[in-house]
């Protein structure tokens, strides 16, 4: 994969400073907050997690992040430039993959590319797309018509379309919505390799397999940030304790375990029960009693990243509920 090009003068040359840096962000349709007061920061170089429910704000924050939306209040830079004075700039230098297939689809693969880097006017054209079709192992179908590709291919068409200005920050809004799962593992290990040449990147996703894969995580709901934070630390920082059942009756179960002591939350995983809570204690208490006098198999287990998106999401409130139509569609 080839390297980004180097940032402009005014743009932070060492890579020092953050690769998105927002205060306040708040942006309004009608009578409607869609995002309300958002702050983040986006240090360079990591994979950096974007999570929320459909209608959450993800799509309207990001376009006001790279220059393609102004917004209502707040502040921030990106790449070290002003998200609202200087969004040419910006746009020369990312790269933003939508959640819809944008290209055209009665145009070759090649065909498709090539009148991508006509229109960012790119010099050595044809060697960049001919590099992109390697790079993303599309040099054999170059001759096809996009119309034609599988919901995978696309994907890699889209993120081949990305990358021919070679930009030092992606935006990848829902990248993998409607592929299958080779094609989405496929996927993020092109953008580990991404990372891994320096570039950042920021995704959208309620893909809770793909939100472990990023170095930190943001979860946004109804245009409000609930938490931030590296990963790992996420599940730790909400304190959330998790015991998985696993047995006959679960069905039965988890409608009596509906405000037993310490829960607050049952979920199903597949064949088990997950009964979370915040206090571990009287959690463990119940889930003590229930293990010695049920026929199921209790076991304690760190929370992962789906129970604390329910958690949050089950303390969330939802503002947008008497509006008449999703603003926001992401």
């Amino acid at each position: 994969m080839s390297a980004p090009p180097a940032p402009a003068a005014d743009a932070d040359p060492d890579g020092e400073k953050p690769a998105i840096e927002v205060q306040g962000l708040t942006k309004r349709f009608g009578d409607k907050t869609v995002v309300d007061g958002f702050d983040m920061t986006v240090p360079r170089g990591t994979i950096y997690g974007f999570l929320g429910p459909n209608g959450s704000g993800k799509t309207t924050t990001i376009r006001m992040m790279c220059g393609l939306l102004t917004a209502d209040g707040g502040t921030g830079r990106c790449l070290g430039f002003d998200i609202r004075s200087q969004t040419r700039e910006i746009k020369e230098r990312v790269g933003y993959m939508t959640q819809r297939f944008s290209l055209y689809e009665d145009l070759s693969i090649r065909e498709n590319l090539d009148f991508m880097g006509r229109m960012y006017r790119l010099d050595r054209r044809r060697e960049r797309v001919s590099q992109a079709l390697e790079d993303l192992g599309l040099a054999g179908r170059s001759g096809q018509l996009a119309g034609a590709l599988s919901g995978g291919w696309k994907q890699r068409l889209a993120l081949a379309a990305c990358l021919l200005n070679q930009p030092m920050l992606l935006l990848l809004d829902e990248p993998t919505a409607g592929v299958d799962p080779k094609a989405r593992r496929d996927f993020w290990d092109e953008i580990r390799r991404l990372a891994d040449n320096g570039v950042t990147v920021l995704v959208s996703t309620h893909y809770m397999d793909e939100a472990v894969q990023c170095d930190a995580i943001a979860y946004i709901a109804y245009g409000r940030k609930l938490i931030e934070g590296p990963t790992a630390d996420v599940p730790r920082r909400v304190g959330l304790t998790t015991w998985r059942v696993e047995g006959p009756g679960l069905a039965m179960l988890a409608q009596a375990l509906q405000g037993a002591p310490g829960v607050e939350q049952v979920a199903r995983f597949g064949s088990a029960l997950h009964v979370s809570g915040t206090d571990a204690a009287t959690l463990d208490a119940t889930a003590e009693t229930r293990s010695a006098s049920g026929p199921q198999r209790w076991t304690r287990q760190e929370a992962g990243l789906e129970e604390v998106f329910i958690h949050l999401m089950g303390g969330a409130r939802d503002n947008f509920a008497a509006a008449s139509a999703d603003v926001d569609g992401s």
